[in-house]
């Protein structure tokens, strides 16, 4: 009875965080042991309801009626997902960070991260995510947002920065965010902070 309802709570979370999200197993402890979770996570492959990515990584698919069949899974949420498996903390880079942050339509051909941990390598789909071990000072005291424009700036380099990039972060970035990005890139390479007080103080102009 107790893993039955482990079950159901399993399914009820994947179900509640939508379409397109991806699991791994420690994203139910709270719910269930380690075992119980692996257990319902194949269940749950093989009636279906969700699908594996990488081993230990599903997916709860999104489904496109129009085009009548599933939606890729999202590879910035699948290298996130595996970034929790390992307890890393992950920033997108080169290229990846560029997409993300909308300065490039262009898909990149192998999606980038800098990372607290191993050098790691990973395929599904044709598609494939590296991850690159970089400087703690990088990542680890920078807010999410922060390292994200810091690597964007780095794979621009400093020829590539245009009054286009400094409009298109202007505008993406918050308030709260451009406050916080000047405070704590105050570390970073210097002609990299010189850009971020330029996208963060573009609006006072």
């Amino acid at each position: 009875m107790k893993r039955e309802t482990s079950f159901k709570k399993i399914e009820e979370r994947i179900k509640m965080g939508g379409e397109g999200s991806i699991y791994i197993t420690s994203d139910f402890a709270d719910l269930a042991s380690s075992e119980t979770a692996n257990r319902t996570l194949l269940r749950l492959e093989e009636n279906g309801t969700i699908r594996r990515i990488l081993f230990g990584v599903y997916e709860y698919p999104e489904y496109n009626e129009f085009l009548n069949e599933y939606v890729a899974p999202s590879v910035d949420k699948v290298a996130h997902a595996l970034a929790r498996k390992f307890g890393w903390t992950i920033v997108p880079s080169g290229d990846t960070a560029l997409n993300l942050l909308g300065l490039s339509t262009q898909v990149p051909a192998v999606w980038l991260y800098v990372s607290d941990g191993a050098y790691k390598e990973y395929t599904f789909d044709n598609t494939t995510i590296k991850f690159k071990r970089t400087t703690n000072k990088e990542i680890s005291k920078l807010s999410y947002k922060t390292a994200l424009v810091v690597q964007a700036l780095k794979a621009l380099g400093k020829e590539g920065f245009s009054d286009a990039i400094l409009t298109k972060l202007g505008k993406v970035l918050t308030n709260a965010e451009k406050e916080k990005m000047l405070e704590e890139a105050k570390t970073v390479t210097s002609w990299v902070y010189e850009y971020i007080k330029k996208i963060c103080r573009s609006d006072e102009a």
